[in-house]
């Protein structure tokens, strides 16, 4: 079966929920949303602990209340829904293939896509943890399914790897439970964290978060049976004299998100290397004319708030691109770099025209933890701006909102750097 469509959104999570319905508020009238699950709102439905909405409802809301606020608001919009339909391929002329039971597979003509596949946790083959390989190693995200969906406790005895905020919440989760929650062992000399959920998930609990060290072997036949925990240096080599075992039955890895960008390498997308996603500017346009791409699939977010208003830019400039005429004027064509103590930026290029709006936001990561510190915005010539900030961590995303006035016509470069000890 071949259709043709004005807009795809790939992803049912809350970037493609956020961004399909921006994208019919401006205007679309044609748009079809693709889900692999068998219900929308993604990774928000075994979310069942509190903190969402914040900053974009400005109110508390547990995952599936902040899904449903999105998925009630689609049900009297024309958006079309296919879910247990996986996109097994994208191509560069934006011919999408999908498969479901249902329907077999179905070749989609779309004259623009937004993609929203969001992301995956890193796995123990991904880090290489030596031992045995017994049931009980697991990543937290798995843990929190079978707890809040499945109904079902994975261990009594836990060890978690890593600090990532899903690790966080599930040794408070766990802990609820009646586990024993042994320990948050994170290889860095910082939390990779939300601040908050530091002291919310394990200071309140009085469970004990380990720096610089890191679990080196798994032990157990059948089951876990015992870890060994080691110290790292400062290059992150193992201190094999720190030795020390820790009898448990399940070890959770918190230990990184991946973008899930498969589908964007067989479309020929270019991918930043050090977040994984694609390269953008910042109306999140992939360097393929009118395929965009937010929320996590473009950088792992800490916030899901955060993950709605980005994936809104994108399904506001999926709807000007089909709207209009297609063609983005360009009068101003800046490159986006990451200067000193910066890990990356988020859009990677500014693409300026008399159309675009009088603020850009830029995100970006710090690469260590610092206090009473400024962000400085260049360019090739001069400081356009800077903003002060009392602390930043790597484990969580700052911006700021850069005046487009305040760019120079002549420049071709900006560049977001972090100025500390009074530099």
């Amino acid at each position: 079966m071949k259709t043709k469509r004005e807009l795809v959104v790939v992803g049912g999570g809350p970037a493609g929920l956020a961004a399909a319905l921006e994208a019919h508020k401006k205007g679309v009238k044609d748009i079809l949303l693709i889900e692999r699950d068998e219900y929308l709102g993604g990774i928000l439905q075994q979310c069942i602990h509190n903190g969402f909405g914040l900053d974009y409802f400005n109110e508390e809301l547990t995952g599936p209340e902040y899904a449903e606020r999105f998925i009630d608001e689609l049900k009297d919009k024309n958006i079309d829904v296919q879910l247990k339909t996986m996109v097994i391929d994208i191509n560069e002329e934006k011919l999408i293939t999908a498969l479901s039971s249902k329907d077999g597979i179905e070749f989609i003509e779309a004259e623009s896509i937004i993609l929203a596949m969001g992301c995956r946790e890193r796995t123990r083959e991904a880090i290489r943890i030596p031992g045995t390989r017994p049931a009980g190693v697991m990543t937290a995200g798995a843990a929190q399914r079978y707890i809040n969906i499945e109904g079902y406790l994975p261990g009594r005895e836990i060890v978690i790897l890593g600090s990532g905020d899903i690790g966080l919440i599930m040794a408070r989760r766990l802990a609820l439970e009646g586990a024993d929650v042994k320990g948050v062992f994170e290889i860095m000399p910082y939390s990779s964290g939300l601040v908050r959920n530091k002291v919310q998930c394990l200071d309140d609990f009085g469970i004990p978060l380990y720096l610089q060290q890191t679990v080196a072997k798994i032990y157990g036949q059948k089951r876990v049976e015992a870890v060994d925990i080691v110290e790292v240096d400062d290059n992150l080599n193992q201190i094999t004299e720190t030795k020390k075992t820790i009898q448990c039955d399940t070890l959770l890895l918190s230990v990184g998100l991946i973008p899930e960008n498969e589908l964007s390498q067989q479309a020929n997308i270019s991918l930043d290397d050090i977040t994984g996603g694609p390269i953008v500017d910042q109306t999140r346009e992939t360097d393929i004319p009118g395929v965009f791409a937010c929320g996590n699939v473009l950088q792992v977010h800490d916030l899901v708030d955060n993950v709605s208003e980005e994936s809104e830019i994108a399904g506001k400039a999926a709807a000007e691109y089909l709207l209009n005429d297609q063609e983005k004027e360009i009068e101003q064509a800046l490159e986006v770099s990451a200067g000193e103590n910066i890990t990356y930026v988020v859009p990677h290029t500014l693409n300026l025209n008399s159309k675009t709006d009088p603020i850009i936001e830029l995100f970006f990561r710090v690469k260590d933890p610092a206090e009473d510190c400024k962000i400085s915005i260049k360019d090739n010539k001069e400081e356009l701006a800077s903003y002060t900030r009392p602390i930043v961590e790597p484990g969580e995303i700052e911006s700021v909102k850069l005046p487009v006035k305040l760019i120079n016509k002549d420049s071709n470069e900006i560049i977001v750097e972090l100025i500390t000890g009074g530099e």
